[in-house]
């Protein structure tokens, strides 16, 4: 009796570990996590013809890291004004853009993004405009952001449906570089 007791006791535990491995979702999550309080400088695609952008330093900043919230501040130049945030919640992954203005209140074009549809892949994930962004900005609601992390590359790429226009900033996660000041309206 007590080697049919171990043995479905062993056999239950096999099953709930097997049910424990972990989603796509929290894989690119811890992964991330493991970047929190470092900053890399980045480059715009080739493809990428963004006269904002171009010829002006372009650095990430994963400045913080809660355990189901990272934001991370994307400068472009002495341009300090976004700031990506990802939540993770029910095991999905959403993205929203916080802009601000120097004075640190919130630009009227803000808090735009969305949440994979489903857990992705480890090392991608997509965010298709959410109603929310549809309703803040219109043209932008055919908007998909997807963001790629492997062990030396991050990249931030947003193409709109119906266009043939992408954008992708390509980060090298295997040279850190001097963190730079925090971003606008930062409070931690």
């Amino acid at each position: 009796m007590k080697k049919l007791i171990f043995s479905l006791t062993f056999s239950l535990l096999a099953i709930s570990g097997h049910a424990q491995e972990k989603l796509p979702s929290k894989i690119f999550w811890d992964n991330l996590q493991k970047h929190c309080n470092k900053a890399y400088k980045g480059k715009l695609a080739d493809y990428v013809k963004n006269d904002d952008f171009s010829g002006k330093e372009l650095i990430m900043h994963v400045i913080s890291c809660e355990p189901n919230e990272i934001k991370i501040p994307f400068h472009v130049g002495d341009d300090h004004s976004r700031t990506w945030i990802l939540t993770f919640e029910n095991d999905l992954i959403k993205l929203k853009h916080d802009h601000r203005h120097l004075d640190g209140s919130e630009d009227k074009v803000t808090q735009y993004g969305g949440t994979n549809p489903n857990p992705g892949f480890e090392n991608f994930q997509m965010f298709p405009a959410d109603l929310e962004t549809s309703q803040r900005i219109g043209y932008a609601s055919t908007n998909v952001w997807w963001i790629t992390l492997n062990e030396t590359t991050f990249t931030y790429n947003l193409q709109r449906a119906g266009s043939d226009k992408k954008f992708t900033v390509e980060f090298d996660l295997t040279n850190e570089v001097p963190k730079p000041q925090n971003p606008w309206g930062w409070i931690k």
